[in-house]
């Protein structure tokens, strides 16, 4: 069983979702396949179908997070520290072509997010910061070209 990495914030997000998925999605596609019963004949009743489609969906996705959820590696960025780039570690660059700063955050695969400036630990982007420091260069493939930033600071919040 392989274990995931994944930020507090991250492991904290797919609990709500699966609390979510349990309270309240559960609840009401059992009503709907209730209410659907009622209406008779089940062999040509797409509403009892629909449902009970949905009821199939809704535990798979409850499967799949709960099946995530335990292979969690949690880590708080918080309690790390140095001055190179690793899992967690909030990291300021500048773009070397453009000028234009960007932060990232790197996380775990099921919590990244670029538009949210969280970039998966398995990214491009990741892989070439991973083990460099304040200062250093780095060259990134990405699906719009090569880029080249240098990293002003790396954070642990």
């Amino acid at each position: 069983m392989e274990r995931v990495p994944m930020t507090i914030e991250g492991h904290m997000a797919l609990e709500v979702e699966l609390q979510r998925l349990k309270s309240e999605e559960r609840p009401r596609i059992i009503q709907a396949i209730a209410e659907a019963r009622a209406h008779g004949d089940l062999s040509e009743n797409a509403e009892y179908h629909s449902a009970k489609d949905a009821q199939g969906m809704n535990e798979a996705k409850v499967a799949d997070l709960e099946d995530k959820l335990g292979r969690s590696d949690v880590v708080d960025p918080t309690t790390l520290s140095g001055d190179s780039v690793k899992f967690g570690a909030t990291v300021k660059l500048v773009d070397e072509d453009t000028d234009e700063e960007v932060t990232y955050k790197i996380v775990g695969d099921l919590e990244a997010d670029v538009k949210q400036g969280k970039v998966s630990i398995s990214s491009p982007l990741a892989r070439a910061l991973i083990g460099k420091s304040v200062s250093d260069s780095v060259e990134v493939t990405t699906p719009k070209g090569s880029r080249s930033y240098e990293i002003l600071k790396v954070d642990w919040k």
